[in-house]
Formats: structure tokens, sequence, C-alpha cells
């Protein structure tokens, strides 16, 4: 059980149990050792757990945590502990006898158990700091960036979002509109369909890398984010409930959306596979992309908002952040990209790269960072990866 030592001195055992962990249950120098792994844990459940004497005439012992959101948040610790158990359940699936199967199998019961001892803690620090908020009469203000973690936390809770992580990951500080330095559409390849933005202050870096070649409107009309893009919604971030009529007005132009049916391709609170171009359900809830802290508080619906305006000119403190998002997405090595180039040489040689039976699943999410596979796009992938 755990000593008593300086909360220093505490973090950097957590942290450097957690990291040794990460280590051992990726096998990334050695064959993967369930043994080790177990040990590893047993440390860590050790310097995470204190005893408490719960009655002195009967001697009754408690074991408890000492994990905090702090530390959390300071160690990786939560983040690591999950990562381990993917890595250890996967072990499991390939090892090669019933002992070592069983062994993995108690790391995963070990890891699983002090993971949701972990989170129980966190959620109980919560709600005490906020009910000292609250006594205190120092409440999250109703509109604006949160000023805490446990402040967003509670306002996502309260919205009911899904917490993809928690304690979830502040968004960004609040994101500056560059009225001097809009600009105009981009120019368009007539053959190869890729987009080429203008280079402003904005983005000096990574614009020249920044290269969609399918444009906003064109990811509305053959049917993306399963009709539900600009429903209706509360923002976690801003804290202020958005219309889609109003969002649709400040996003779009008028002639992306001419024709189509708004209830069921834009503003669906009901997200239907069928909608989306290749029949697939694909992406994350606004929850996950929240609590990630992916979100700013200017484009409240996400990364496709901040495209579209981008595509129309406005400029701002957030691109360089995003059009980064784009490219460890869509980029030249992004991963949804690599993946599906890879997916198309190895069932048909690249001889057909619109066979859309190859991952329709990565299509459609590739369609929604505003990028189609070609043959263009394919043989750059050739040429980077020698296949």
């Amino acid at each position: 059980m755990a000593q008593p030592c300086s909360s220093s001195s505490l973090i950097k055992q957590i942290g450097s149990l957690s990291l040794t962990l990460r280590k051992e249950s990726l096998a990334e120098t050695h064959p993967p050792c369930a043994e080790r792994c177990i040990d590893v844990l047993t440390r860590l459940e050790e310097v995470t757990t204190t005893v408490v004497i719960g009655d002195e005439k009967t001697e009754d012992k408690k074991t408890t945590t000492i994990m905090n959101v702090s530390i959390l948040e300071k160690t990786q610790a939560g983040k690591y502990l999950t990562k381990a158990i993917k890595s250890f359940n996967r072990h499991k699936r390939t090892a090669t006898t019933t002992d070592m199967r069983e062994k993995w199998d108690d790391a995963t019961q070990m890891s699983t158990r002090m993971l949701t001892c972990w989170k129980a803690a966190a959620e109980t620090e919560t709600t005490k700091k906020v009910k000292v908020t609250e006594k205190k009469k120092i409440i999250d203000p109703s509109h604006g960036l949160p000023k805490s973690a446990a402040l967003y936390r509670n306002r996502l809770v309260s919205q009911k979002k899904e917490l993809y992580k928690d304690p979830p990951a502040l968004p960004p500080a609040h994101i500056t509109i560059l009225d001097d330095e809009s600009c105009s559409p981009p120019k368009r390849n007539d053959k190869t369909k890729v987009l080429t933005f203008a280079s402003t202050s904005s983005c000096t870096n990574l614009i020249k890398d920044f290269h969609p070649n399918v444009t906003p409107e064109e990811v509305l009309r053959v049917g993306s984010f399963g009709g539900t893009y600009f429903r209706n919604i509360s923002s976690a971030v801003t804290g202020i409930s958005y219309k889609s009529s109003q969002v649709l007005q400040d996003t779009v132009d008028p002639e992306w959306i001419a024709g189509l049916n708004k209830a069921t391709m834009l503003t669906s609170s009901t997200y239907r596979a069928n909608i989306n171009k290749h029949k697939v359900k694909c992406g994350g809830s606004l929850g996950m992309w929240e609590s990630s802290g992916w979100i700013s508080d200017v484009d409240p619906y996400g990364w496709f908002q901040w495209y579209c305006r981008f595509y129309r000119g406005r400029r701002c403190s957030d691109d360089e952040r995003q059009i980064s998002r784009w490219m460890k997405s869509a980029g030249a090595k992004g991963r949804f990209r690599s993946q599906l180039c890879n997916k198309i040489i190895a069932a048909n040689d690249g001889k057909n790269v619109a066979d859309v039976k190859v991952s329709p699943v990565i299509r459609q999410t590739l369609t929604h960072w505003g990028l189609e596979i070609t043959d263009n796009i394919l043989e750059l992938h050739r040429k980077r990866t020698g296949k």
C-alpha cells in the first residue's frame, strides 16, 4: 500500500510506472510478457492505494485510492491504462496456451478494477468541487468558454453528452476572427479537382499542404453526417444553444444547399446511414468532439463548419490547428487517407480506385474531411510509400 510521500514524488512514481506499463503492454522492443505487465500493475496499485482504519475496536480495514483529477491529468495514467487494456486483450487473442490467456485475462481484470476505482474517485472529487463552488456562489457563467475542466465536465454532463475523455480536455482558447485577412475562394485544378487556398498570416506554414478535393457543397450534396450536421445543438464549449436555420445562414452559401431536403440531409436530429454517400455510419458524437478538446468557440459544430467558413474566405487564429487536424487525417500522410490507399492497393492493386466495396466507412469518413481518393492521389501515395 502507498506510503506517505510528497505530492511531486507520488506523481513521479505514478508517471514512471504508467510509462513502463505502456512500454510493456505495447511490447515495442521485446515479446509481450504478461508476468512483467502484472508486476507493473501490482506496483501501480500499491502506489495508488492506501489503507483506512474503519473501526478501531474491530480493526476493520478498508482500502481507498489516492488518485485524483490532478494526478490523472499530470501523469496520463488513466489514458495509458485504457490503452494497456486494449493491448492485453489483443495479446490474449494471440496467446498460444491456456495459461498465457489466463494471465492476460488477470492483467485485464487488474487494470479494469484500477481504472474503475480511479474514475469513481475523479467523479467524486469533481462533484465535491462543484458543490463547493455552488456554496460560494461562484458558478459557471451560462455563456463563454469554461474556466476549468471540472466546470466543463459539469456542462457536458448536464447536456447529457458523451464523455469520450474524462476529465475532458478544455477547448482551445478564444479564437480571433481576422477581419482584415478575408480571402477569395480557392482555385481548383480542373483535372485533379484539388483545391489550393491563398496563404495568409493565419496559416502560413501549413497552407501549402492543405489540398482537399471535395468542396463543402459537394460534401453536403453527396450525403454526409447522416443528415444531422446542422441540427439544433447546445454547445458545451460556448454554453449557447444554436438553431439550425441561423447556423446554416452563417455557415454556407445558399446555392450550396439549394434544392436539398434540409430536414433529412442537413438538420435531422436522427442519424440515417442511408443518407450518406456510402450508406454507412461513421464519425463520433458532438460530446466526443467536445470532450476531446477539438471544438472551438467560433465553430461550435466542428471541423466541417470551419472548412465551410474557410472555403468562403474567413480567416481566424484557429486555421493552423484545423489544417493540422486535416493533415493528420486526410493529408499526404494522414491516417485515413493512407489506410484507404493501402486497402485499395491490396484489394485490386489500385486498378479500381472507385471500388466502393473497399472500406466504405473510411471513404465516408474522408468525404467528411473533404477528400476523395482518386487515381492521382493513389499515385502520389505509391510514390511516397514505394508500394
